[in-house]
């Protein structure tokens, strides 16, 4: 039996907590909450994504990712668009306004990540990295062959 001590899941879980925590302490000055800064930083790589896979990339309801976009929005950072094609689709863009504050999180982020790694080598920054990557590549391998395994065994009882 794991000792609770040695637990990684439990490990890693409070790791990203701690780490969302001082980053939430060290970016007060923002005034902004930790949903608008995951939506800014999102975006920040998905410029123009829809507002159905925002809401599914950062797993919340996309009532909940509505309301944090219309405070985004009446704050100039974020826009919704028409899709050139379909216009039920909405997508979302940062506005020029939205890049300043996005070097000022990211630089708060590099922050938190220098205390967070405070005494740790490179060497075993890399390592860390590499190791977390396959363990993410390993989850998400599984739950495709998972799903794919339910599924194919759905069938075969069905007929």
């Amino acid at each position: 039996m794991e000792s609770p001590d040695r637990n990684v899941s439990f490990l890693l879980h409070d790791v990203a907590r701690l780490m969302r925590k001082r980053f939430e302490q060290n970016a007060r000055s923002l005034k902004l909450t930790r949903s608008q800064y995951q939506v800014l930083a999102h975006l920040s790589r998905n410029d123009g994504i829809q507002q159905g896979s925002l809401a599914e990339l950062i797993e919340v309801e996309p009532i909940t990712l509505t309301r944090i976009l219309d405070r985004l929005e009446e704050a100039g950072l974020v826009e919704r668009r028409a899709h050139p094609t379909d216009r039920r689709i909405r997508q979302i863009h940062l506005t020029d306004k939205a890049h300043p504050l996005l070097e000022e999180i990211f630089a708060i982020a590099a922050v938190t990540r220098g205390q967070a790694f405070d005494g740790v080598s490179e060497a075993d920054r890399d390592r860390l990295f590499a190791l977390l990557s396959t363990i993410k590549a390993n989850l998400l391998d599984r739950g495709t062959a998972s799903t794919e395994t339910s599924a194919g065994d759905r069938r075969a009882s069905n007929g």
